[in-house]
Parts: structure tokens; C-alpha cells; sequence
């Protein structure tokens, strides 16, 4: 029996609910597609990648993204960071989060993509 259950339409074609782990990676995901100072009345939510994309990845900049990645897994109280890597590829920064789910102790890598040139996510 599922502990969380939810919804989304995002990349479906039928079926919409989703349950537990899948749940969690999706609203993470779904943080991730917010500018930092883009959600009304929420200044401070969101990310930072967004406004980092075009920037040098310096040390100090990967050490900002890093900490912006944590602090938004970290919301999460059913989930916790692991570790956070970032890489640019081509046509972006690429983010490697492990993650540990906090009810079954169970970790998980999760791998994104922000890619300037189509202005998207996506999920390798």
C-alpha cells in the first residue's frame, strides 16, 4: 500500500497517479522548472540554475548551485540529499542528485539536464 500518492500529467498518456518514490522525484522535478523570484508571493522559491546557465562554472558558482540543489531536496522532509554533482554538457549543466528516502532508507540517483538552448529539463 502506498505511503504518499498524488498526480501528475506531465509526460503521460494515461496513466496520471503516482505513488511514493515516483511522487517525490516528480514534485522535486517540478521545483526545478521555477526561476528563483518567478512564484508570486514566494521570492525565495525556486532555483537558481536557471539565471546560472550561461555563466562560467567556476568553483564558486558550482558551490552556489550545489547548496541551491540541497536546500530545495531538503525541503522535502521525505527525502534527503546524499550528494550533488554538476557538470556542464553541451548545451547546459547537467545535476546528478542521490537521493535517500527518509521512510524506507532507500537511495536513488536522480540525473537532470538544463539545457539554455531549448530553455527545458529533462530527465536522463
Amino acid at each position: 500500500m502506498p505511503i504518499y500518492k498524488g498526480f501528475s500529467t506531465y509526460n503521460r498518456l494515461k496513466k496520471f497517479r503516482i505513488v511514493d518514490n515516483e511522487l517525490i522525484k516528480q514534485n522535486i522535478f517540478n521545483h526545478f522548472h521555477i526561476r528563483k523570484g518567478e512564484k508570486l508571493m514566494r521570492p525565495d522559491f525556486g532555483t537558481i540554475i536557471w539565471s546560472t546557465l550561461f555563466d562560467p562554472l567556476t568553483a564558486d558558482t558550482k558551490a552556489a548551485i550545489i547548496d541551491d540543489i540541497t536546500n530545495i531536496v531538503n525541503s522535502d522532509p521525505r527525502v534527503a540529499v546524499k550528494n550533488v554533482l554538476v557538470s556542464q554538457f553541451d548545451h547546459g549543466l547537467q545535476v546528478e542528485i542521490e537521493l535517500r528516502y527518509v521512510t524506507t532508507n532507500q537511495v536513488e540517483s536522480m540525473k537532470l539536464q538544463f539545457d539554455r538552448e531549448s530553455n527545458r529539463i529533462a530527465v536522463v
